[in-house]
């Protein structure tokens, strides 16, 4: 009864916003869409684009379907343009939860009293989410951990409860992804379906917190050196399932530009610099912070790392392999040298479109993408949009976008949004290539055959030891089948020249036999 009241909300929800004309327009012809087309005349919201109606819906419906439509905003290789833009507004602000609830849920994990673990604990939350939220706090120094003492920090606790709420409405989403397959086939083209598990297992990953500090130290592992990037330490005695404790990073939000811009931060360099972070994530570490919004990412104002990058939430991460890195580097470069056959030749060699595709077709529908692009300076092409273009160019020819590359085109649309927001004029292609260069360089120049004769080294210590017995082995080995064949020879000899002893013999009796035939037919003639 209640997933039946929850649907009708929905159902309720998308008539307020003039999703109905929508959702006729797909469906195939019959009562359904007959039904539907009664219900839109008299539907309110029809005037507003339909990519704000799709978004302001999903904002009624709640914390979880805002996290879906934040998810499905990264399918652009599925979505048109304009209802992938406005999903990409979604923000995910919900009411904390109380007080009281967030210290019991800290005690219970712990094991032990707020104040036997903090010095003080601020029971207001500094940020509230649909998954959990943030409380700010000063730890005590303990017999195992003297150096704690008085260290600030960040607690992150999961939302009492949410787990039912997800399964329930993750349940509704599977349903209406059906019933939305069944009656139509533009809708089966978007993949309701794979798109709906695939938010499953995004929003899953986010329920164990402990999942994203790992995630965070591997970042943190990455760039611990780095001038430009700031990671929190996690406390990895005090991170459990559902809450986690991690140093507290004090900045501004990036988004607030008239504060950065009154403490003297160099925009131009801010932007160049976030460019360079993420390519190098992508390209250097094949993992990269995928949720990238003005609201996980911070300014250091700190006399010490005055002007740093400092990123939080991550939850959401992406991973690429050495064949996507390859990929990706290889496609930009061919992409703005203009060399459109690379680019078809690249897609077939990745195995992402059939082996029967021909080039030729492929290297003409790309170019039709991508030329209109080089009548525009280069500070103004998007590699983002590019790269989704390609995708969206690419399933005409039954291509599979790999999930972790449509991750990585909607992590760039935003790291590019965001860096010219700060510097209009940035060139990103400037920016980026040598980064590329760098690493194509490393993988397939000398520094490459370098880099992979020290990754074999350890093999090569443990083999070359034992060489000269392998050696020996072998040829020991060589030297038994050799007899073996030298007898099979002698044996092949004895019966062929025993044929031949034979062959010999039956032509003899055959000639003999016919010359005693021919003697008898001339006596006999000769009586006649």
């Amino acid at each position: 009864m209640r997933r039946l009241a929850r649907l009708y909300f929905i159902f309720f929800t998308a008539w307020r916003y003039g999703l109905l004309p929508l959702l006729r327009d797909i469906l195939k012809p019959g009562i359904a869409r007959g039904f539907l087309t009664i219900l839109c005349w008299v539907s309110p919201g029809q005037s507003l684009p339909r990519g704000e109606r799709i978004r302001l819906t999903l904002e009624a419906l709640g914390p979880i379907f805002v996290k879906f439509g934040q998810v499905l905003s990264t399918r652009r290789d599925l979505l048109s343009e304009d209802i992938a833009n406005e999903l990409a507004k979604l923000q995910d602000q919900v009411p904390p939860f109380s007080n009281a609830e967030s210290r019991l849920l800290i005690e219970k994990a712990l094991g032990l009293p707020i104040e036997e673990i903090f010095i003080s604990f601020d029971a207001t939350p500094v940020a509230s989410a649909s998954v959990a939220q943030v409380h700010f706090g000063i730890l005590r120094a303990t017999e195992r951990h003297p150096e704690w003492d008085r260290r600030e920090v960040a607690i992150k606790v999961l939302r009492p409860g949410i787990l039912p709420v997800i399964e329930s409405d993750i349940a509704l989403m599977y349903d209406l992804a059906k019933i939305i397959e069944k009656l139509s086939s533009d809708g089966r083209r978007l993949k309701p379906t794979e798109n709906v598990a695939e938010f499953d297992r995004h929003l899953h990953d986010e329920l164990d917190l402990m999942r994203e500090a790992a995630n965070a130290s591997q970042l943190r592992r990455y760039f611990v050196d780095s001038d430009k990037l700031m990671i929190p330490e996690m406390y990895w005695d005090l991170c459990h399932t559902n809450v986690i404790v991690m140093e507290k990073m004090n900045g501004i939000s990036i988004g607030r530009f008239d504060e950065l811009r009154a403490a003297g931060v160099d925009f131009k360099k801010l932007a160049a610099e976030g460019v360079e972070i993420f390519f190098t994530q992508v390209f250097e570490h094949g993992f990269f912070h995928a949720d990238m919004h003005p609201g996980n990412i911070m300014i250091s104002l700190e006399p010490d790392s005055f002007g740093r990058f400092i990123s939080l939430d991550f939850g959401i991460v992406g991973a690429l392999s050495e064949t996507d890195k390859n990929y990706l580097a290889l496609n930009f470069l061919a992409f703005f040298n203009r060399d459109y056959r690379r680019v078809a030749e690249l897609h077939v060699e990745s195995g992402w479109v059939p082996p029967d595709t021909r080039v030729e077709e492929l290297e003409g529908a790309v170019r039709s993408v991508c030329e209109p692009y080089f009548d525009r300076p280069l500070k103004d092409i998007s590699l983002g949009i590019v790269l989704v273009r390609l995708f969206q160019t690419s399933r005409r020819f039954k291509v599979e976008v790999q999930p972790q590359l449509s991750l990585l085109s909607k992590t760039l649309l935003n790291v590019e949004g965001l860096a010219r927001e700060l510097d209009p004029d940035l060139d990103l292609w400037q920016t980026a290539k040598p980064i590329l260069e760098k690493w194509i360089s490393r993988q397939l120049g000398w520094r490459g055959l370098v880099e992979g004769l020290k990754s074999e080294a350890p093999s090569w210590a443990k083999i070359l030891p034992t060489l000269p017995r392998l050696i020996a082995e072998s040829l020991a080995q060589g030297r038994v089948p050799q007899r073996e064949q030298n007898a099979e020879l002698e044996v092949l000899k004895g019966l062929l020249m025993q044929e031949r002893r034979t062959h010999r013999l039956l032509v003899g009796t055959l000639l003999f036999a016919g010359g005693f035939l021919a003697g008898i037919l001339i006596i006999g003639l000769g009586l006649h």
